[in-house]
Protein backbone atom coordinates (compact mmCIF):
# COMPACT_ATOMS: atom_id res chain seq x y z
CA UNK A 1 0.00 0.00 0.00
CA UNK A 2 2.61 2.33 1.10
CA UNK A 3 3.97 1.76 -2.53
CA UNK A 4 1.55 2.22 -4.62
CA UNK A 5 1.33 5.68 -2.85
CA UNK A 6 4.63 6.42 -3.69
CA UNK A 7 4.62 5.54 -6.75
CA UNK A 8 1.01 7.85 -7.15
CA UNK A 9 3.39 10.86 -6.01
CA UNK A 10 6.19 10.13 -8.68
CA UNK A 11 3.76 9.70 -10.80
CA UNK A 12 1.77 13.08 -10.00
CA UNK A 13 5.22 15.01 -10.25
CA UNK A 14 5.82 13.62 -13.22
CA UNK A 15 3.09 15.11 -14.75
CA UNK A 16 3.33 18.47 -13.21
CA UNK A 17 6.52 18.27 -14.89
CA UNK A 18 5.54 17.36 -17.79
CA UNK A 19 2.64 19.98 -17.80
CA UNK A 20 5.16 22.60 -16.73
CA UNK A 21 7.53 21.62 -19.55
CA UNK A 22 4.56 21.88 -22.01
CA UNK A 23 3.61 25.69 -20.78
CA UNK A 24 2.60 28.34 -23.25
CA UNK A 25 6.00 29.50 -23.92
CA UNK A 26 7.74 31.06 -26.65
CA UNK A 27 11.76 30.70 -27.81
CA UNK A 28 11.77 34.88 -29.31
CA UNK A 29 13.60 37.25 -27.01
CA UNK A 30 13.62 40.51 -27.35
CA UNK A 31 16.90 42.77 -26.38
CA UNK A 32 17.47 46.69 -27.11
CA UNK A 33 21.01 46.83 -29.46
CA UNK A 34 22.01 50.53 -29.38
CA UNK A 35 20.74 54.05 -29.52
CA UNK A 36 21.39 57.82 -30.07
CA UNK A 37 19.52 60.89 -29.03
CA UNK A 38 18.85 63.82 -31.01
CA UNK A 39 18.23 67.52 -29.33
CA UNK A 40 17.09 70.51 -30.97
CA UNK A 41 15.71 73.33 -28.12
CA UNK A 42 12.50 71.84 -26.96
CA UNK A 43 12.18 68.99 -29.75
CA UNK A 44 13.89 66.15 -28.81
CA UNK A 45 14.28 62.61 -30.70
CA UNK A 46 15.45 58.91 -29.52
CA UNK A 47 16.53 56.34 -32.34
CA UNK A 48 16.95 53.02 -30.85
CA UNK A 49 17.41 49.34 -32.38
CA UNK A 50 16.11 46.84 -31.42
CA UNK A 51 16.87 42.64 -31.64
CA UNK A 52 14.45 39.97 -31.77
CA UNK A 53 16.05 36.53 -31.49
CA UNK A 54 14.47 32.90 -32.07
CA UNK A 55 16.60 30.61 -29.86
CA UNK A 56 15.09 27.34 -31.04
CA UNK A 57 16.62 24.92 -33.33
CA UNK A 58 13.41 24.33 -35.67
CA UNK A 59 10.47 25.94 -34.34
CA UNK A 60 9.55 29.28 -36.64
CA UNK A 61 7.34 32.11 -34.82
CA UNK A 62 5.18 34.28 -35.98
CA UNK A 63 4.77 38.31 -34.98
CA UNK A 64 1.37 39.29 -36.36
CA UNK A 65 1.75 43.12 -34.19
CA UNK A 66 4.55 44.77 -32.52
CA UNK A 67 3.32 48.42 -31.11
CA UNK A 68 5.33 50.87 -28.56
CA UNK A 69 4.02 53.18 -26.19
CA UNK A 70 6.60 55.39 -25.06
CA UNK A 71 6.71 56.96 -21.65
CA UNK A 72 8.75 60.46 -20.51
CA UNK A 73 9.65 59.72 -17.19
CA UNK A 74 9.91 62.86 -14.62
CA UNK A 75 7.50 65.11 -16.39
CA UNK A 76 3.61 65.11 -16.63
CA UNK A 77 1.49 64.57 -19.76
CA UNK A 78 0.44 68.80 -19.58
CA UNK A 79 3.98 69.28 -20.34
CA UNK A 80 4.51 67.36 -23.18
CA UNK A 81 3.03 69.38 -26.58
CA UNK A 82 3.38 66.71 -28.80
CA UNK A 83 4.96 62.99 -28.77
CA UNK A 84 5.29 60.51 -31.86
CA UNK A 85 6.23 57.35 -32.62
CA UNK A 86 7.55 55.34 -35.73
CA UNK A 87 8.35 51.63 -35.49
CA UNK A 88 10.28 50.56 -38.95
CA UNK A 89 11.28 46.72 -39.52
CA UNK A 90 14.68 45.89 -40.78
CA UNK A 91 14.40 42.19 -41.78
CA UNK A 92 17.66 40.92 -42.98
CA UNK A 93 16.01 38.92 -46.16
CA UNK A 94 13.50 42.13 -47.03
CA UNK A 95 15.86 44.27 -49.25
CA UNK A 96 13.08 47.18 -50.15
CA UNK A 97 12.05 48.46 -46.37
CA UNK A 98 8.47 49.04 -45.43
CA UNK A 99 7.75 52.70 -45.75
CA UNK A 100 4.84 53.12 -43.72
CA UNK A 101 3.84 52.78 -39.89
CA UNK A 102 2.19 49.57 -40.69
CA UNK A 103 3.15 46.34 -39.18
CA UNK A 104 3.25 43.38 -41.79
CA UNK A 105 3.14 40.30 -39.86
CA UNK A 106 6.79 38.39 -39.90
CA UNK A 107 7.79 34.70 -39.65
CA UNK A 108 11.18 33.98 -37.43
CA UNK A 109 12.71 30.91 -38.55
CA UNK A 110 14.43 29.06 -36.18
CA UNK A 111 18.00 30.48 -34.70
CA UNK A 112 17.29 33.92 -36.80
CA UNK A 113 17.08 37.37 -35.90
CA UNK A 114 15.53 40.71 -37.10
CA UNK A 115 15.94 44.12 -36.08
CA UNK A 116 13.43 46.95 -35.70
CA UNK A 117 13.98 50.52 -35.70
CA UNK A 118 12.34 52.83 -32.84
CA UNK A 119 11.70 56.18 -33.33
CA UNK A 120 10.60 58.60 -30.76
CA UNK A 121 10.22 62.34 -31.28
CA UNK A 122 8.46 64.67 -28.75
CA UNK A 123 8.50 68.76 -27.89
CA UNK A 124 7.93 69.28 -24.34
CA UNK A 125 7.94 72.39 -22.65
CA UNK A 126 10.62 74.57 -22.05
CA UNK A 127 10.32 74.49 -18.15
CA UNK A 128 10.10 70.76 -18.20
CA UNK A 129 13.61 70.11 -19.81
CA UNK A 130 15.81 69.43 -17.10
CA UNK A 131 12.28 67.28 -15.55
CA UNK A 132 12.81 64.05 -17.89
CA UNK A 133 14.74 61.14 -16.04
CA UNK A 134 14.39 58.97 -18.87
CA UNK A 135 12.29 57.61 -21.82
CA UNK A 136 10.44 54.20 -21.10
CA UNK A 137 9.64 52.10 -23.77
CA UNK A 138 6.72 49.74 -23.40
CA UNK A 139 6.62 47.43 -26.46
CA UNK A 140 3.54 44.89 -26.77
CA UNK A 141 4.13 42.49 -28.93
CA UNK A 142 2.45 38.77 -30.25
CA UNK A 143 3.92 36.01 -30.60
CA UNK A 144 2.28 32.95 -33.04
CA UNK A 145 3.14 29.53 -33.67
CA UNK A 146 2.82 26.10 -32.32
CA UNK A 147 1.81 26.76 -28.72
CA UNK A 148 -0.55 29.33 -29.94
CA UNK A 149 -0.66 33.17 -29.51
CA UNK A 150 -0.30 35.45 -26.36
CA UNK A 151 1.21 38.87 -25.86
CA UNK A 152 4.58 39.47 -24.71
CA UNK A 153 5.30 42.80 -22.92
CA UNK A 154 8.76 44.52 -22.78
CA UNK A 155 10.24 47.49 -21.43
CA UNK A 156 13.75 49.08 -21.06
CA UNK A 157 14.90 52.61 -20.66
CA UNK A 158 16.62 55.06 -22.96
CA UNK A 159 18.75 57.37 -20.26
CA UNK A 160 18.77 60.80 -20.27
CA UNK A 161 22.52 61.42 -21.25
CA UNK A 162 22.56 64.60 -19.36
CA UNK A 163 22.05 63.47 -15.88
CA UNK A 164 25.60 61.90 -16.35
CA UNK A 165 27.96 63.83 -14.09
CA UNK A 166 31.61 64.71 -15.21
CA UNK A 167 32.62 63.80 -12.70
CA UNK A 168 32.40 63.23 -8.94
CA UNK A 169 34.26 63.87 -5.59
CA UNK A 170 34.17 61.82 -2.22
CA UNK A 171 32.01 63.66 0.00
CA UNK A 172 33.21 64.26 3.84
CA UNK A 173 31.29 60.57 4.90
CA UNK A 174 32.53 57.81 5.46
CA UNK A 175 29.63 56.07 3.93
CA UNK A 176 28.62 57.99 0.55
CA UNK A 177 26.01 57.16 -1.90
CA UNK A 178 26.63 58.24 -5.19
CA UNK A 179 23.18 59.18 -7.64
CA UNK A 180 22.82 58.12 -10.99
CA UNK A 181 20.92 58.15 -13.85
CA UNK A 182 18.23 55.32 -14.27
CA UNK A 183 20.24 52.71 -15.58
CA UNK A 184 19.12 50.15 -18.08
CA UNK A 185 20.08 47.07 -20.53
CA UNK A 186 21.79 49.79 -22.64
CA UNK A 187 23.96 50.60 -19.67
CA UNK A 188 27.31 48.21 -18.96
CA UNK A 189 27.70 47.94 -15.37
CA UNK A 190 31.54 48.23 -15.11
CA UNK A 191 31.55 51.22 -17.07
CA UNK A 192 28.61 52.50 -14.81
CA UNK A 193 30.89 52.41 -12.27
CA UNK A 194 34.11 53.96 -14.20
CA UNK A 195 31.73 56.48 -14.61
CA UNK A 196 30.39 57.33 -11.24
CA UNK A 197 32.97 56.36 -8.68
CA UNK A 198 34.27 59.95 -7.16
CA UNK A 199 37.87 61.13 -8.70
CA UNK A 200 39.30 60.89 -5.17
CA UNK A 201 38.52 57.29 -4.54
CA UNK A 202 41.49 54.95 -2.88
CA UNK A 203 42.18 51.66 -3.57
CA UNK A 204 41.61 50.95 -0.27
CA UNK A 205 37.73 52.05 -0.39
CA UNK A 206 34.75 49.84 -0.74
CA UNK A 207 31.89 50.56 -4.24
CA UNK A 208 29.03 48.84 -3.86
CA UNK A 209 26.00 48.13 -5.62
CA UNK A 210 22.89 47.15 -4.98
CA UNK A 211 21.67 43.71 -6.99
CA UNK A 212 18.79 45.27 -8.71
CA UNK A 213 20.27 47.84 -10.39
CA UNK A 214 22.85 45.14 -11.22
CA UNK A 215 20.08 43.06 -12.93
CA UNK A 216 18.04 45.28 -14.49
CA UNK A 217 21.55 46.42 -16.43
CA UNK A 218 21.74 42.77 -17.14
CA UNK A 219 18.41 42.30 -18.48
CA UNK A 220 17.06 40.06 -15.48
CA UNK A 221 14.15 41.61 -15.07
CA UNK A 222 10.19 40.91 -16.22
CA UNK A 223 7.06 42.68 -16.85
CA UNK A 224 4.24 41.17 -14.35
CA UNK A 225 2.19 40.74 -17.52
CA UNK A 226 4.06 38.36 -19.20
CA UNK A 227 3.88 36.35 -16.53
CA UNK A 228 1.23 33.66 -16.46
CA UNK A 229 0.58 31.90 -13.19
CA UNK A 230 -0.54 28.50 -12.48
CA UNK A 231 -2.78 26.91 -10.10
CA UNK A 232 0.50 25.87 -8.34
CA UNK A 233 1.50 29.08 -8.05
CA UNK A 234 -1.72 30.39 -7.37
CA UNK A 235 -2.11 28.14 -4.47
CA UNK A 236 1.53 28.05 -2.83
CA UNK A 237 1.99 31.73 -2.83
CA UNK A 238 -0.51 32.11 -0.12
CA UNK A 239 1.03 30.44 2.72
CA UNK A 240 3.58 33.19 2.06
CA UNK A 241 4.06 36.39 4.45
CA UNK A 242 2.32 39.40 2.58
CA UNK A 243 5.50 41.25 2.54
CA UNK A 244 7.28 38.63 0.72
CA UNK A 245 7.89 38.55 -2.93
CA UNK A 246 6.86 35.23 -3.65
CA UNK A 247 3.23 36.30 -2.14
CA UNK A 248 1.85 36.81 -5.18
CA UNK A 249 1.10 34.55 -8.13
CA UNK A 250 3.04 36.04 -10.42
CA UNK A 251 5.79 36.10 -8.39
CA UNK A 252 5.80 32.41 -6.98
CA UNK A 253 5.37 31.84 -10.93
CA UNK A 254 8.56 33.50 -11.91
CA UNK A 255 10.81 31.51 -9.22
CA UNK A 256 8.90 27.62 -10.73
CA UNK A 257 9.94 29.08 -13.94
CA UNK A 258 13.48 28.97 -13.03
CA UNK A 259 13.49 26.18 -10.27
CA UNK A 260 11.33 23.88 -11.65
CA UNK A 261 7.80 23.20 -9.95
CA UNK A 262 8.78 20.13 -8.48
CA UNK A 263 11.55 21.60 -6.44
CA UNK A 264 9.12 24.49 -5.69
CA UNK A 265 7.14 22.21 -4.01
CA UNK A 266 9.06 20.14 -2.10
CA UNK A 267 10.89 23.01 -0.48
CA UNK A 268 7.63 24.43 0.17
CA UNK A 269 6.38 20.89 2.52
CA UNK A 270 9.54 20.54 3.91
CA UNK A 271 9.81 24.22 4.78
CA UNK A 272 6.27 24.14 6.07
CA UNK A 273 7.45 20.85 8.11
CA UNK A 274 10.62 23.12 9.93
CA UNK A 275 8.48 25.46 10.45
CA UNK A 276 6.05 23.70 12.23
CA UNK A 277 9.25 23.20 15.04
CA UNK A 278 10.58 26.96 14.84
CA UNK A 279 12.83 26.94 12.21
CA UNK A 280 12.25 29.04 9.69
CA UNK A 281 13.52 30.26 6.29
CA UNK A 282 13.86 26.20 5.16
CA UNK A 283 12.02 27.20 1.86
CA UNK A 284 14.47 29.87 0.96
CA UNK A 285 17.39 27.09 1.35
CA UNK A 286 16.11 24.77 -0.64
CA UNK A 287 14.34 26.61 -3.33
CA UNK A 288 17.11 27.94 -4.91
CA UNK A 289 19.27 31.17 -4.60
CA UNK A 290 16.49 33.39 -6.82
CA UNK A 291 13.75 32.77 -3.92
CA UNK A 292 15.66 34.87 -1.75
CA UNK A 293 16.41 37.74 -4.30
CA UNK A 294 13.57 37.93 -6.80
CA UNK A 295 11.54 41.55 -5.99
CA UNK A 296 8.28 41.57 -6.64
CA UNK A 297 6.35 44.80 -8.44
CA UNK A 298 6.83 47.93 -6.32
CA UNK A 299 10.09 47.05 -4.78
CA UNK A 300 12.40 48.62 -7.55
CA UNK A 301 12.79 52.11 -8.87
CA UNK A 302 10.54 53.72 -10.91
CA UNK A 303 10.03 52.34 -14.58
CA UNK A 304 10.96 49.34 -13.04
CA UNK A 305 8.13 49.00 -10.36
CA UNK A 306 5.51 47.04 -12.45
CA UNK A 307 8.69 44.72 -13.39
CA UNK A 308 9.59 41.25 -11.15
CA UNK A 309 13.25 41.60 -10.66
CA UNK A 310 15.46 38.49 -10.17
CA UNK A 311 18.51 37.99 -8.67
CA UNK A 312 22.12 39.29 -11.22
CA UNK A 313 23.86 36.57 -12.40
CA UNK A 314 27.68 35.85 -12.13
CA UNK A 315 27.88 38.36 -9.04
CA UNK A 316 31.84 36.75 -8.24
CA UNK A 317 32.99 37.16 -11.61
CA UNK A 318 31.44 40.66 -11.86
CA UNK A 319 33.32 41.96 -8.61
CA UNK A 320 36.62 40.81 -9.16
CA UNK A 321 36.68 42.19 -12.99
CA UNK A 322 35.47 45.50 -11.54
CA UNK A 323 37.92 45.71 -8.71
CA UNK A 324 40.51 44.64 -11.17
CA UNK A 325 39.92 47.51 -13.46
CA UNK A 326 38.97 50.05 -11.29
CA UNK A 327 41.64 49.49 -8.84
CA UNK A 328 38.96 49.74 -5.71
CA UNK A 329 37.07 46.65 -3.76
CA UNK A 330 34.16 46.05 -5.01
CA UNK A 331 30.81 44.16 -3.94
CA UNK A 332 27.11 43.40 -4.71
CA UNK A 333 24.67 43.77 -1.68
CA UNK A 334 20.95 43.10 -0.82
CA UNK A 335 20.22 45.84 1.35
CA UNK A 336 16.97 46.84 3.13
CA UNK A 337 15.38 49.23 5.76
CA UNK A 338 15.30 46.20 8.54
CA UNK A 339 18.74 46.71 8.53
CA UNK A 340 19.84 43.36 7.20
CA UNK A 341 22.60 43.49 4.63
CA UNK A 342 22.70 40.28 2.42
CA UNK A 343 27.01 40.13 0.58
CA UNK A 344 26.13 38.40 -2.68
CA UNK A 345 29.93 38.35 -3.70
CA UNK A 346 33.20 40.82 -2.98
CA UNK A 347 36.41 40.29 -4.38
CA UNK A 348 37.68 40.64 -1.18
CA UNK A 349 36.02 38.78 1.81
CA UNK A 350 37.99 40.16 4.75
CA UNK A 351 35.66 43.77 4.39
CA UNK A 352 32.62 41.74 4.75
CA UNK A 353 31.89 43.18 8.53
CA UNK A 354 32.83 46.50 7.56
CA UNK A 355 30.52 46.40 4.68
CA UNK A 356 27.37 45.25 6.83
CA UNK A 357 27.93 47.73 9.95
CA UNK A 358 28.54 50.91 6.63
CA UNK A 359 25.34 49.27 5.00
CA UNK A 360 22.95 49.04 7.83
CA UNK A 361 21.25 52.06 7.81
CA UNK A 362 20.87 51.56 4.41
CA UNK A 363 22.21 54.70 3.19
CA UNK A 364 21.33 54.00 -0.26
CA UNK A 365 17.49 53.54 0.54
CA UNK A 366 14.88 51.59 -0.82
CA UNK A 367 12.69 54.56 -1.93
CA UNK A 368 13.34 56.78 -5.30
CA UNK A 369 16.72 58.12 -4.59
CA UNK A 370 18.59 56.83 -7.27
CA UNK A 371 21.40 55.61 -5.29
CA UNK A 372 22.20 52.49 -6.24
CA UNK A 373 26.16 52.55 -5.07
CA UNK A 374 27.96 53.42 -2.11
CA UNK A 375 31.36 54.28 -1.34
CA UNK A 376 32.36 52.80 1.47
CA UNK A 377 36.03 54.09 3.22
CA UNK A 378 36.90 51.28 4.92
CA UNK A 379 40.28 52.93 6.25
CA UNK A 380 38.31 55.11 8.88
CA UNK A 381 36.02 52.22 9.76
CA UNK A 382 37.67 49.63 10.47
Amino acid sequence: MLLNHFILIIITFILIEVIHYFRKDSPLILKPKEFKKITLDSKQKYITFVEIKNLHKRMEVMIPSFDVNPRLIGISKDEIIKIRTKIKPLHPEEEEQQQNDYWSAYILKGKKSTVVEIEVEFEIRSSALDKIKCLWLDIEWVNYGPFGFFKKYNGFVLPNSSDIPKENSFKNNLVNPIKTHILGTLDDPISILKSYIPKNYLPTDILTIGESPLAIMQGKYIDYRSVNPSLISRLICKAFHPTSSLASACGMQTLINISGPTRVIISWLIGGIFKCFGFRGMFYRLAGEQARLIDDITGTTPPYDKSIVLGPKDTQIFCMKASKELNVNVAVVDVNDLGRVKILSTNNANNSEIIKRALASNPAGNANQQTPLVLIRSDELS
